[in-house]
């Protein structure tokens, strides 16, 4: 049985090295025009021919997000940065709008293009639509139930790739398009510059009582009412599975290197688990508890088992739940000594009990019993963004293995 793709965000190199390493089959960038996260690293073209060589190198693939609506001043580059994308090596481009097509086309005839959720595509015709045009993947608006999916699998040919998204921040307008931040801020979030208004607090005002500001409803903090809860599916593995779909993505290329390699490990070991034995799969709440040490909102399955109700939205904050901080990340390891050379990330305590994350297997908890400084020297504590520090591993551990304690 082939088993579905696991899809990741990559903003910037080390969260694609991170992504690949902890078990993505794939990952999305962003070059530093065209794509619709203009506030991400995203990847310079040495990184990226980087970046490519590290996901090649290991049998993975790498997609390139091109997905803005263009207008016209934005098209003079970009038959340049097709061609120079093509040269690379990139494996898919990802777009939405029919006259980036047609520069892909006439610049690099033998890319795969995959169609962004930004085209919302809901329905089978559009989808044939598109790969009678020659795209071979459709991303499909995030507005579709499982059983519609499925309906849109059977009547599409076959090397008609489907993918969704099964985790991560959802947006209030279909499938992205939002004038929103426009009309607010002047900030184009169908260019990439998205200033998230959606999250913002918002009162009532009364026509001719201007700056008297009455709560939606009566609560002290406001109301958050266009803030959606964030999707995640991985309780559902099986049932996506069985819709026929290709690719299963993860959102957040905004989002940490520790966020990144979180997620995607959780959804691995689920995926595989289900195709070690699909008959006799069960969910490990593990998966679920994995999860919940990356920063979050509330979880939500979407329109996946029907169209969400009014609890599909957070209305008393717009804040993120982070229980646990990403403390460091392992650069070497002295496996005769058992030293790790460790990139601080966040603070850090002799004293302090922590959780390392290895890109395979589980993780294990140890006390932090003392640390050095480049020097040598012995410290209690690392406060410096970034600083080395050398600690002893109670377990063998990798390059990027991560070290997380609780808030």
């Amino acid at each position: 049985m082939k088993k579905v793709e696991l899809l990741a965000p990559a903003g910037s190199l080390e969260k694609l090295k991170m992504a690949v390493l902890y078990g993505a089959d794939a990952v999305y960038i962003g070059g530093e025009e065209f794509g619709l996260r203009a506030s991400a690293e995203n990847f310079s073209r040495e990184e990226m021919m980087e970046g490519i060589k590290f996901a090649h190198e290991r049998g993975k693939k790498v997609y390139l997000t091109m997905n803005i609506i263009p207008h016209n001043e934005d098209l003079a580059n970009m038959p340049q940065f097709v061609n120079e994308a093509n040269n690379m090596g990139v494996d898919a481009v990802i777009l939405s709008d029919p006259g980036t097509f047609s520069i892909v086309k006439e610049n690099a005839s033998g890319m795969e293009v995959h169609l962004s959720t930004q085209a919302n595509n809901t329905n089978w015709m559009s989808a044939k639509f598109w790969y009678d045009h020659g795209v071979r993947r459709i991303i499909l608006a995030r507005e579709l139930s499982l059983s519609e999916i499925q309906e849109i699998r059977h009547k599409l040919p076959e090397d008609l790739e489907l993918e969704i998204f099964v985790h991560g921040a959802m947006c209030i307008s279909y499938s992205g398009r939002c004038l929103l931040s426009n009309y607010m801020t002047g900030r184009d979030s169908n260019k990439g510059y998205c200033a998230h208004p959606c999250r913002w607090k918002y009162h009532l005002v009364e026509e001719k009582r201007p700056g008297e500001y009455m709560p939606v409803f009566e609560n002290e903090r406001g109301t958050f009412i266009y803030n959606s809860k964030d999707l995640c599916m991985i309780e559902y593995i099986p049932d996506i599975i069985r819709t026929g779909v290709t690719s299963l993505k993860i959102e957040g290329r905004m989002k940490s290197s520790y966020y990144v390699a979180t997620i995607v490990k959780a959804y691995r070991d689920a995926i595989d688990a289900y195709y070690e034995n699909p008959s006799n799969y069960s969910f490990d709440p593990h998966w679920m508890e994995e999860l919940s040490k990356a920063s979050h909102r509330e979880y939500s399955t979407g329109f996946y088992l029907g169209k969400p109700t009014g609890k599909g939205q957070i209305y008393h904050t717009s804040s993120y739940i982070r229980e646990y901080e990403f403390i460091g990340i392992v650069l070497e390891y002295d496996k005769n000594t058992g030293i790790a050379k460790i990139e601080q990330r966040n603070r850090m305590f002799v004293g302090d009990e922590i959780e390392v994350v290895r890109p395979l297997g589980k993780y294990f908890t140890q006390k932090i019993k003392a640390m050095k400084d480049e020097e040598g020297n012995d410290i209690d504590v690392a406060p410096h963004p970034q600083m080395i520090l050398y600690m002893h591993m109670e377990e063998p551990v990798e390059e990027f293995t991560m070290l997380r304690k609780k808030a």
